[in-house]
C-alpha cells in the first residue's frame, strides 16, 4: 500500500530528500568530452506543493548565451525563464527579487518590467502588475489596416494609448505573462498571440526547421526589446539560445502528499516528458490529426496506473481523479470566438465537450495545431459592461488585475446576427497583429506541464492560484462541479 503522511514534518523531510536526489542528478552531469553524447542535467526546486523538475537533455550549460546580458539594461533571458519556476516567472519571485535589490534587478527595467515606461525605479507602485502578477508590458502599434477603431475608457496608469515618435498610429499597451522557455517542442504557435510564428508549426515534415527558425526570430526580437540591445545578437548567439531551450523539458516532480510523480505506473516526470510522442495535429480536436486518427478525448494518461490501483493512497487517487475529470467531465462550450463563431464548424451555439476539447496535445495539453480562442479572461471587469452572465461570473471568482479597458468598434457581433457591435476588452490579444474583427481577445492556450512553480495564471496573471482558476471554469462554463471535484482537478493540474 502506498501511504503518505500529512505530517508537515515528514513532508518537509520528504521534500527535502526528493529535492536532494534531483539536485544530485545535476551536480553529477558533466558536459560530454571527446565527442561523446551529452549527459542529461537536472535541476530541482522546492515550489507551492512540492518539487520541480527541469531536465536539460543537453547537460549543464550555465554559461551559455541565454545567460548572459546581450543588451544595455543588463537582463539575460534568464532574468524572466528561471529553472525554479519551470523555465518562468511566478509573481512570488519577482517580489522577492524587488526586496532583495529595491527593486533595482534587470527584470525591472521600466521598458516593460513596471506599469509604464516612466516609472520611477525602486516604487512597488510604479511595479505593481509585475509585482502583484507577474505581467510584463507589451506594446504594440495598431496595425494600419485594422477593421476596428480603438478608444481607452480606462488607463490606470496613463500609457494605455501611446503616440508614435514618427507619426504612425499609436502604440497599444497590453499585460502579459511571460510564457515558459521549455517544452517547446510541443509548440503550435510562438507568444500568446501568435506574432513570432513567421513559419507555420503546422507539418511535420517542416516542424523542427519552422521551430527553429521562429525561436531564433523570437531570441533576436526578445534581445533588442526586453533587453534594450543596440544591435541584435550574433548567429552563435542566437543558435546557443535556441539550442538551449529545445533541450529543456520541465514538470512536477514530487508532490509533498503524493511522494514521487514518476512511481507505481504513473508516466508522469521530465524523463517520460521528454519522450512523449508529438507531431502537429497530434490527436487535433478538430479532426485534422494527419494520421487520420480521430480525437481522443483522453488526452491525459499521466496517472491512470494510480486510478485502477485500490492500494493507492488518497493523494494519489485525488490525482488520478482529477486526470478522468479533465478528460472526461462534460462542458457546453458557449460564447468562445475562435470556436462557436467558426463557420467551418457551423457557427453553433453550444458545443459538447471536456477539459481536452482546449487542450488536446497528449500529456501536454496546449493545442497540437494553431487554434486561438477567446475564453473570457481579457474582458473586462468594469461594471456593467460584461453581457455574457457565465464571463462575469466567471471573471468574479479571479484576482483581477487593474489593467487598461478600451472600447473596440467597428466589428460586427460574431455569435449573432452579426450587426456592428461595441464592446470592452483589456487585451485585444491576436487582434491586435492581425487587424481582424474575428481575432479579437483569442490567444493560444499554453503547456500545462509545471504548472504549480509559476502562478498566476492565465495571460493577464488573473488566477492568482489553481483554486481560482477551476472556479473560473466551473463559472464561466457553468459547470456544476462539486468542492470535491474542484480539489481533485487542483490536485491534478498541481502535479503536471
Amino acid at each position: 500500500m502506498h501511504k503518505n503522511s500529512h505530517d508537515p514534518m515528514i513532508a518537509c523531510l520528504r521534500l527535502a530528500a526528493a529535492a536532494t536526489a534531483l539536485c544530485g542528478a545535476a551536480a553529477a552531469a558533466e558536459p560530454p568530452r571527446g565527442g561523446a553524447p551529452p549527459v542529461p542535467a537536472v535541476q530541482a526546486f522546492f515550489d507551492a506543493t512540492g518539487v520541480t523538475a527541469t531536465l536539460d537533455v543537453n547537460g549543464p550549460q550555465p554559461q551559455g548565451a541565454f545567460f548572459q546580458s546581450l543588451g544595455t539594461n543588463g537582463r539575460s533571458c534568464a532574468t524572466c525563464h528561471g529553472a525554479s519556476q519551470a523555465m518562468g516567472l511566478s509573481a512570488e519571485a519577482a517580489q522577492m527579487r524587488f526586496l532583495a535589490t529595491g527593486g533595482q534587478d534587470p527584470l525591472f527595467a521600466p521598458v516593460d518590467g513596471a506599469n509604464c515606461p516612466n516609472a520611477r525605479r525602486g516604487s512597488p507602485a510604479a511595479h505593481s502588475l509585475l509585482l502583484e502578477h507577474g505581467l510584463i508590458r507589451v506594446s504594440l502599434q495598431l496595425p494600419a489596416a485594422a477593421q476596428y477603431t480603438l478608444t481607452v475608457v480606462h488607463d490606470p496608469y496613463g500609457c494605455a494609448l501611446t503616440a508614435d515618435p514618427n507619426g504612425g498610429l499609436p502604440f497599444v499597451s497590453v499585460y502579459r505573462r511571460p510564457l515558459p522557455a521549455t517544452n517547446l517542442s510541443f509548440l503550435s504557435t510562438i507568444m500568446f498571440d501568435g506574432r513570432e510564428t513567421h513559419a507555420p508549426l503546422n507539418a511535420e515534415a517542416t516542424f523542427m526547421a519552422n521551430l527553429i527558425a521562429d525561436l531564433s526570430q523570437q531570441a533576436i526580437d526578445a534581445t533588442t526589446g526586453h533587453a534594450q540591445a543596440a544591435a541584435p545578437p550574433t548567429a552563435a548567439q542566437v543558435a546557443d539560445i535556441v539550442g538551449f531551450e529545445l533541450g529543456l523539458f520541465s514538470a512536477q516532480a514530487y508532490d509533498a502528499r503524493a511522494g514521487w510523480l514518476a512511481a507505481d505506473g504513473s508516466s508522469s516526470g521530465v524523463r517520460a516528458l521528454a519522450n512523449q510522442e508529438y507531431y502537429p495535429g497530434v490527436n487535433d480536436v478538430l479532426g485534422a490529426d494527419p494520421t487520420g486518427d480521430a480525437f481522443n478525448p483522453a488526452a491525459m494518461t499521466l496517472f491512470s496506473a494510480w486510478g485502477a490501483d485500490p492500494d493507492a493512497s488518497a493523494a494519489r487517487r485525488a490525482i488520478a481523479a482529477g486526470e478522468a475529470l479533465f478528460d472526461s467531465f462534460p462542458i457546453q462550450i458557449t460564447n468562445v470566438r475562435g470556436l462557436n463563431d467558426n463557420a467551418a464548424l457551423g457557427k453553433p451555439a453550444a458545443i459538447a465537450g471536456t477539459c481536452t476539447s482546449c487542450h488536446d496535445a497528449p500529456n501536454v495539453g496546449d493545442h497540437s495545431l494553431p487554434l486561438p480562442l477567446d475564453i473570457g479572461t481579457a474582458h473586462a471587469t468594469l461594471a456593467g459592461v460584461e453581457p455574457d452572465p457565465a464571463i462575469a461570473a466567471g471573471l468574479a471568482q479571479l484576482s483581477m488585475p487593474d489593467l487598461p479597458v478600451y472600447l473596440v468598434s467597428g466589428c460586427p457581433d460574431p455569435f449573432g446576427s452579426g450587426a456592428p457591435e461595441s464592446f470592452y476588452t483589456s487585451d485585444p490579444g491576436k487582434a491586435l497583429i492581425s487587424g481582424q474583427c474575428s481575432d479579437f481577445n483569442r490567444g493560444k492556450g499554453p503547456i500545462l506541464r509545471g504548472l504549480a512553480a509559476r502562478a498566476p495564471y492565465f495571460h493577464n496573471g488573473a488566477a492568482a492560484n489553481l483554486d481560482e482558476l477551476v472556479n473560473f471554469y466551473n463559472q464561466r462554463f457553468q459547470m456544476g462541479l462539486t468542492a470535491a471535484q474542484k480539489h481533485d482537478l487542483v490536485a491534478f493540474l498541481n502535479s503536471l
